[in-house]
């Protein structure tokens, strides 16, 4: 979603500010909270998560939220993704708030909604919802006819045998692959979309063995000059036949040339991971998905219906193609469902119950629900109602119920969560939850958007916790979900954890790193030890980890302060500094924090005793250089750094 939001705006930036319009990325890679530099642009491409983020305070920047006149939401079909739907529904119910109550006050429309979707059945659901009962949103509905290129689509099922499990039968589509191509491609680039890196590589292994590209000696010559200055041996190997692969284990320079190779047409075939859909753009004349399933937390399950839809989206390229295809390589047990989906006929359902909790707290926290009444209401303002009543047994509630009786399973359903969160001390209710107020836990919550669950682990800390029992807490929270542990990286997660002969994370792990949470243990310990690890996809796992843990950390320092356990409270203290440093507290690399020092100067002060910032401010400038191999001025430049931060002394009588 970052990926495609920076693609947005990149684009936009050359197309508007011509015009005199200003462009802002807003993601949770930029680190621009303040409302008053927003408010001197005049469009903001942002992320749903980024955005819940920003207005879960907007009642204090109204002014700026005032401002905003149109309000876009591309793919709103995500709302039924398990992972990000809940946040799109939350953002817009919340934006579908703050227009209402300047509706209300000042009797102006001054927002607009518009929404784009993928073809879905149930458009006049999403009218109903963005309107109102009584008069909806307009809504057009627009086939494949308005596409700049036609796309055929095309579902082909394969006999899985029982007995046979996913590992194997994506496999095996593996050896259909050559025929798909030469069938559908029409001598055209392909693009491939399979599961896991592994299954990338499989399969441009098996393809170039399997497939002959028709290509001319200087087309030839062309993909072997780019194969020479490729890192990755599998992919110079491949490449030179025609076939390329794209993931995020690659290294940066390699995936630039494959997509600057593909996308100037010299690359036959492009095979990569299905997380490439979601980022950067590269159309092809064909698109393949190669299997419907896909390896999320230890187990395989279906691909979702926009994760579908947005990968055969890659089919057709406007500037070269007058038709396009899209064929998806499933079972023969799955076909059928694939068929409804890829033609429009599959509805689009809520996710907001699955995260009700947090989101209810946080229009708590924002003043919006002030009790069970006005939860309702608000329920009554989410997409989650408008499908609750066409289709309630999805959700839990039986069929055949008067709107009175379906209202009343609501009450009860926001009752249960505002039950639960006043038990942990993150609202405060009277007895019949009558009146509800947001406490201090609940704004720490709301204002980090912290999972429930991560707060209920934090509220259990149990007394004088120190800094590995509280790490090891950290690491378990819903927040890291996402992290998965892969195979082949399993090797050099235990080398980190424990080996006889190397510098290892300060508290090895019992046995062998084989969870998800050991993993983010032994990343964040790494980090903070300055322990080399060299592999991409770790690092790159490394850096979403302390994005997220800064924020986590934050919060669980914030609530130890409420409570009256000092031990608890410097393991809190520890932690977050250690995040926010990305190092121990007592690490001999403190230089690491100052710009232009990184690894290998900050180790080359370290051998020879400089492991303050005093020691530093000490040291002659020329020797410093001398040391880290640098020229004049470094020396002074370093000097000049370490002048600026804030020295402290502390003296204690009794």
């Amino acid at each position: 979603m970052k990926a495609i939001c920076s693609e947005r705006h990149t684009e936009w930036k050359k197309k508007f500010e011509p015009l005199g319009l200003k462009c802002m990325e807003l993601t949770g890679d930029t680190d621009i909270d303040d409302y008053f530099q927003m408010q001197q642009v005049n469009i903001i491409c942002t992320t749903p998560e980024k955005w819940d983020s920003m207005t879960r305070k907007w009642r204090d920047n109204a002014a700026f939220i005032k401002m905003i006149k149109l309000f876009m939401i591309d793919e709103i079909h995500l709302l039924s993704d398990e992972s990000r739907g809940a946040t799109l529904e939350a953002i817009v119910s919340r934006m579908k708030t703050v227009h209402s109550s300047y509706h209300f006050r000042t009797n102006v429309n001054t927002m607009r909604f518009i929404a784009v979707s993928a073809t879905i059945p149930n458009v006049l659901d999403l009218a109903e919802w963005l309107g109102t009962r009584i008069i909806p949103a307009k809504n057009y509905n627009m086939d494949d006819k308005y596409r700049p290129v036609p796309l055929r689509k095309v579902i082909l099922g394969f006999p899985c045998a029982f007995e046979q499990n996913e590992f194997r039968f994506d496999l095996s589509l593996n050896y259909k692959l050559a025929s798909v191509i030469q069938t559908y491609s029409d001598d055209k680039p392909t693009l491939v979309f399979c599961s896991t890196r592994k299954s990338v590589q499989q399969a441009a292994t098996t393809l170039v063995k399997d497939a002959k590209f028709i290509m001319n000696a200087q087309h030839k010559q062309k993909l072997q000059r780019q194969a020479n200055i490729i890192k990755d041996a599998k992919l110079r190997d491949t490449m030179v036949f025609g076939v390329g692969f794209h993931h995020a284990g690659l290294d940066a320079q390699d995936r630039g040339i494959v997509e600057t190779t593909f996308k100037k047409g010299e690359l036959p075939v492009l095979i990569a991971t299905s997380t490439l859909a979601m980022g950067v753009n590269l159309p092809a004349h064909l698109v393949i998905v190669k299997s419907t399933q896909h390896y999320v937390m230890g187990m395989y399950e279906e691909y979702t219906q926009s994760q579908i839809l947005q990968m055969i989206g890659r089919a057709g390229r406007p500037q070269f193609d007058t038709s396009a295809t899209a064929v998806v390589m499933t079972k023969n047990q799955t076909k059928s469902k694939y068929d409804a989906w890829i033609s429009g006929t599959q509805l689009i359902e809520s996710s907001l119950h699955k995260n009700l909790m947090e989101y209810l707290n946080a229009e708590i926290v924002l003043g919006m629900i002030t009790d069970v009444s006005v939860a309702l209401e608000w329920i009554k303002s989410t997409f989650f109602f408008i499908r609750v009543m066409k289709n309630p047994r999805h959700y839990g509630i039986p069929s055949g119920l008067s709107d009175k009786e379906v209202d009343k399973k609501l009450q009860e359903l926001c009752l249960k969560d505002l039950n639960l969160l006043s038990s942990y001390e993150l609202v405060e209710t009277d007895e019949d939850c009558f009146c509800v107020q947001a406490t201090d836990k609940g704004k720490l919550m709301a204002h980090y958007c912290i999972a429930f669950e991560t707060m209920k682990s934090f509220m259990d800390i149990a007394p004088m916790e120190t800094v590995e029992e509280m790490l090891t807490r950290l690491c378990a929270c819903k927040e890291f979900h996402d992290i998965t542990l892969r195979t082949n990286e399993k090797k050099t997660l235990n080398t980190l954890n424990i080996d006889k002969n190397r510098i290892t994370i300060r508290y090895p792990m019992t046995g062998k790193i084989k969870s998800n949470e050991m993993k983010v243990n032994c990343l964040i310990q790494a980090q903070f030890g300055s322990l080399t690890v060299q592999d991409f996809p770790l690092v790159q796992d490394t850096s979403k980890i302390f994005r997220l843990g800064q924020r986590v950390s934050k919060c669980l320092l914030e609530l130890m302060w409420q409570k009256n356990d000092y031990k608890c409270l410097l393991s809190a203290v520890l932690l977050a500094k250690c995040f926010k440093a990305h190092m121990w507290d007592n690490s001999k690399y403190v230089s690491r924090q100052l710009e232009g020092i990184g690894p290998t100067l900050s180790n080359a002060l370290a051998n020879v005793g400089i492991t303050t910032f005093q020691k530093m401010e000490e040291t002659n400038a020329r020797e410093l250089e001398l040391i880290m191999n640098r020229h004049p001025p470094f020396g002074n430049v370093v000097h000049e750094a370490v002048s600026h931060l804030p020295k402290y002394e502390v003296s204690i009588e009794q």
